[in-house]
């Protein structure tokens, strides 16, 4: 009888019991938004703030709403405006143009490369050909692309870069923390995120301008002495009264929640790669799948695992998807016709017109994506590849498609 997996690819492991204690304490006391400490008291944002900045190596900190939200914040903090053209890669999740629509700029996609990561070739060529001044880079899935050569083109060409580190809280690129070598780092504290708090986001800069305009525009009124990791009143001054309120703070129950975690962050992260290198061990090798190979110089965290199926039909390939998810396996596809769940791509964003990227479009046609969660065993690992490369080897035999020999 075929083996089956039976474990939840969307449960997480539990919030820590200090974080839950220190929730109910919050909620004990009523005070609930970051602003509404007692006399003498630093709220629970307050605090998350200057730990987490100290985590990352960061001057600055702004917890906010959401991942979304940071993103949107960071780009009106650098001076996007209305109409301008904002650089981003074209594999991505939605919230990312939808954070560039939400300024009233524009989205100019770059292309993937094999590796998942951003095509810098096609990145340079697009540096030439736009008036785009900022680049909003998503590590997307986790994989960081080289990072050196990344901001040399862009320092070259007058280009900001913020950095999307959904995925890659926790990651390091030849030491450097995800998102320390642009201007402004984002990062997501949503459920499926290496830190839960159901919602909520975190902004480091180490530009005192940038974060006094991106603690303005969160919804600060006139308590921005209130934060954790803020420039000084000297800094905010001047812009008082010319930046809006465009409210997205975090608020102290969740703030409580997270505060905990940070401390498990890095063992977190061991697991999740322990997890990533047991499916990967599993899969090579299997004649039509290609591996994600990472680099030396990346430290990546493996929450969640890619492979490709090259050049193999449309048809073939959701026959894997289907083949797998009757053995309990859950794959997301991005080359499917129609977005799905929280699965699309660059094409199915209407409102961004996006140019045609064949060379996207053939490594997103057969791209393959699966979550980790800590709550699966390194046996559960090894079961999960199993069935994967059983299936995908029934599919290429039945389809007459992936019989070479893998990379």
């Amino acid at each position: 009888m075929a083996e089956v997996f039976t474990g939840n690819f969307t449960q997480q492991d539990p919030i820590p019991d200090e974080g839950i204690a220190a929730a109910v304490a919050v909620m004990r006391g009523g005070r609930l938004h970051r602003y509404n400490a007692a006399p003498g008291e630093t709220s629970e944002v307050a605090r998350l703030e200057a730990e987490f900045a100290t985590y990352v190596g960061a001057r600055y900190c702004l917890a906010v709403a959401s991942g979304g939200y940071a993103l949107a914040t960071a780009l009106r903090a650098v001076g996007v405006q209305p109409g301008d053209r904002v650089l981003s890669n074209a594999f991505t999740l939605a919230p990312v143009p939808g954070a560039i629509a939400a300024v009233g700029a524009a989205p100019e996609f770059v292309g993937v490369t094999e590796a998942l990561t951003i095509d810098l070739d096609d990145l340079e060529a697009r540096l030439a050909a736009t008036p785009a001044r900022v680049l909003l880079l998503s590590h997307m899935r986790g994989h960081v692309c080289d990072m050196d050569r990344l901001m040399a083109l862009c320092a070259a060409a007058g280009v900001t870069v913020i950095e999307d580190c959904a995925h890659t809280m926790g990651a390091r690129w030849r030491g450097v923390p995800s998102g320390r070598h642009g201007a402004v780092g984002c990062y997501s504290t949503q459920t499926y995120k290496h830190m839960n708090s159901g919602e909520g986001g975190l902004l480091v800069t180490d530009d005192a301008g940038i974060a006094a305009r991106a603690v303005l525009l969160s919804g600060s009124y006139m308590f921005h002495d209130r934060h954790g990791a803020a420039p000084g009143p000297e800094v905010f001054e001047p812009l008082l009264g010319q930046v809006p309120n465009v409210s997205g703070r975090l608020d102290n129950l969740r703030a409580a929640i997270l505060r905990p975690q940070i401390a498990l962050l890095d063992d977190r992260c061991a697991g999740w790669t322990a997890r990533y290198r047991r499916v990967e061990a599993g899969l090579r090798g299997v004649p039509g799948l290609k591996i994600i190979d990472r680099p030396a110089d990346e430290a990546f965290v493996g929450s969640s695992f890619q492979f490709l199926l090259p050049d193999w039909p449309p048809a073939a390939v959701a026959g894997v998807v289907a083949r797998c998810k009757a053995r309990g396996v859950e794959l997301k596809w991005f080359g499917a016709e129609r977005p799905a769940g929280f699965t699309s791509r660059y094409d199915h964003w209407e409102y961004a017109a996006p140019r045609p990227m064949p060379a996207t479009d053939r490594v997103l046609a057969g791209l393959l994506d699966m979550r980790l969660p800590l709550t699966f065993s390194l046996p559960d690992c090894d079961l999960i590849a199993r069935i994967v490369a059983d299936e995908v080897r029934a599919e290429g035999a039945r389809s007459g498609v992936g019989q070479a020999a893998a990379e």
